[in-house]
Formats: structure tokens, sequence, C-alpha cells
């Protein structure tokens, strides 16, 4: 909770912490509206997963440009400026009056999105060079926290009445805050970094991390996406627990975050990585049980391992040595990207052909291989 402590304290770590959680704020503010945007615009569930891709899309188109754009003008800057760019576009996806500008509102949104991720992950990675703190798990459990207010803020549907309103009013609450505490990182440029011509040797370290990434993005998205489904017709839970294991998971993220800073100190990013891959192989454990509330205490143990794993992957991916910083977040960000979205794709097709069960023996795998990926790493570090 040290870490915790110094970004409430801090006027220079809340800064950049807020940035995260206005990055939840503003997609999830989104994504409550999207079944009234579909009923809206009268599109079918084709349409709309076509209309998504396009947001993904922009994330993927920007990450390749990300870190140039980031290192010529500075990091805080680029941070500023993609708080700026996502508010201008947030609205747009609500405000779209046919399924094309929907399409390109999303793209326009998700490019702001992926940008905003690599700048604030690489600023944070910055001022913890500057300033020898460790606070990127807290910031991350500050991006977290966004989604629990996103979740308090859908309270005010039937009284706010309006998507456009809502959504307006979040981004100009959520703005204002950005304003006032930019003036507090703004000036940050990343440390030069001697650089290495590229040879595998080099190139080894960010594929290591970024198959941690892609196991550990997609992992996330399955347990987001198939665990009420799961606990519905594996474990045969009644209606009141279905979406237990989410909640276990959700809590057990933030409070991990939080965490998760102190215990890196303590044992390294490299260590505590491959711990919290052992703490979720356990919740998978757990989960293959088939027993509901074994099941339930799976997810909660799956939330408390994978909370530290991603802060962490881009702590280290910042600090590869011959690497600039930006250009190893968004390597990170990109490998970890692609697993979000495709995992949840991967599972679902081995459930329709087989069982969920098979999907969540192959999440338990994936779990083993980042424990071994590592091992490896710490061989190589050592």
């Amino acid at each position: 909770m040290k870490s915790l402590k110094l970004i409430l304290s801090n006027p220079r770590y809340f800064g950049a912490a807020w940035v995260f959680t206005s990055i939840n704020i503003w997609f999830g503010t989104w994504a409550i509206y999207i079944p009234t945007v579909k009923e809206k615009l009268g599109i079918d569930k084709a349409d709309l997963g076509i209309a998504l891709f396009c947001l993904s899309l922009g994330v993927f188109t920007i990450i390749p440009v990300a870190s140039k754009f980031i290192n010529k003008i500075g990091v805080g800057r680029a941070s500023w400026f993609g708080v700026v760019g996502v508010t201008a576009t947030a609205m747009l996806p609500l405000m779209a009056p046919n399924y094309n500008l929907l399409m390109a509102a999303l793209y326009l949104f998700g490019a702001g999105n992926g940008f905003i991720d690599i700048a604030i992950n690489t600023l944070v990675t910055e001022i913890e060079k500057e300033d020898k703190q460790n606070f990127m798990s807290a910031a991350h459990g500050f991006f977290s926290l966004g989604g629990i207010l996103v979740g308090l803020g859908s309270f005010l549907i039937p009284v706010i009445g309006s998507p456009v309103l809502h959504m307006g009013i979040t981004v100009v609450l959520v703005f204002i805050l950005n304003l006032y505490f930019r003036k507090h990182y703004i000036h940050i440029v990343a440390a030069p970094v001697e650089k290495e011509p590229f040879s595998l040797k080099l190139f080894k370290p960010l594929l290591l991390l970024g198959i941690i990434g892609f196991v550990s993005f997609g992992s996330e998205g399955a347990i987001i996406d198939w665990s009420g489904l799961y606990l519905k017709e594996m474990t045969m839970a009644p209606e009141l627990l279905i979406g237990a294991g989410f909640l276990a998971f959700s809590t057990t993220m933030t409070l991990g975050r939080f965490l998760g800073d102190g215990i890196s100190a303590k044992i390294g990013p490299i260590k505590i990585v491959g711990l919290g891959a052992f703490i979720a192989a356990l919740g998978y454990l757990l989960v293959l049980t088939q027993h509901t509330t074994l099941s339930i205490i799976g997810f909660a143990f799956n939330g408390l391992g994978f909370s530290v794993i991603v802060p962490e992957l881009f702590r280290i991916g910042g600090n590869v040595k011959g690497v600039d910083s930006s250009q190893g977040v968004a390597f990170i960000a990109g490998s970890g990207y692609i697993g979000f979205l495709l995992g949840p794709v991967i599972l679902g097709f081995i459930a329709e052909s087989a069982s969920l069960r098979y999907s969540f023996m192959l999440l338990l795998g994936m779990a083993v291989l980042v424990m071994g990926v590592t091992f490896f790493l710490g061989k190589k570090r050592k």
C-alpha cells in the first residue's frame, strides 16, 4: 500500500495515475451503451462485431508509430496530447448517426486509446526511473478503479436519460481533473538510451515478454467474457451467482495492483510475474473442480495473480537495455492487445467444438507456460 499512499500524497504521481483511471472511464462509459447504439442504428451482432473490430484496428494502427511520436515531443507532452485526443473522440461513437460513421468514430476512438495507453505506461516508467519509486502496479490499480466508477455511474443512466449527455458530463469532469494535474508531468522527457543495433540477443527478452503479454491479456479477456457462462453451464451455479466470478476477479485484481509495487520492490519484477502466474494457475485448478464456490474462489485467485503481471510487464519492457522505453512499452501493448482480442475467440472455438472446461484447461497450461518463461528470463538476467 506504500505506492497507493505515494500516489494520493503527491500530485506528480496522482496526475499520471488519474490518466489510467480516465482511460477506463472513457472506454467503460462507451461500453455500457453498446446495446443502445446497436438498437439505435438497427444493426445486427455481425455488424456490431465489425464495428468493434474498427476500434481494435485503430489501436493496432497507432502502435507502430506511437513510440516515434512520443520520443519526438516528449513523453509528458505526448501523454497530455493523448488525453486531449481521447477527450475529443470519446463522444463520437455515441453521436454517430449511421453505421459507416460509427465505424469511423470507433477507429478514431481506438487510435486515441492505443496512443494514450502506450504514452502513459512510458511516462510512469520514466517517473519511476527518475524518482527511484515503484508505483506502476498501483497506477494500473487506478485503471481498475475507473471501472468501478463507471459501474457506479451506470446507476445514473435512468436519471440522465441520454447516452450523449452522460458521456458529455463524464468527458468534461475527467478532462477538468486532467487539465489541473497535467502541469506535474507535462515537462517529463524520456531519459536517453544508448541504443544497440538490432540483434536476436536484443530481441529475445522482448519476444519472451511479448509471449507473457499475449497470454496474460488473453487470459484476462477470457475470464471477462467466459466466467459467467462457465459458472452457469459447468458448475450449475444459481442465477444469483453467475456474475460472482467476474466480481471476485475484479476485486482481487484491484487489491493486488495496490499491493504489487511493494512486493515487486522486495523480490524483483521477474519473480513477481512468476509468482503471479503460479497464483493464477492455482486459481485455474480451483475453477476446473467445477464446484461453484471453489470456482468463484479460483476466479479470485486468477484476479490476484494477473493483477501484478501486466503492470510488471510494462515496467520490464520499459527498461530493456538498448531499447527506448516507449518502444518496449509499445511492443508489450501490441502483444497484449492481440492476446486480449484473440484469446476469447480461440477459447470460444474450443468451447463450441469440445467443452468450456477444455478452454480453461488451456488457460491453465498458458499460466504454466508463463512460469516457464519467467524462469528463462530470470536466468538471462543473472
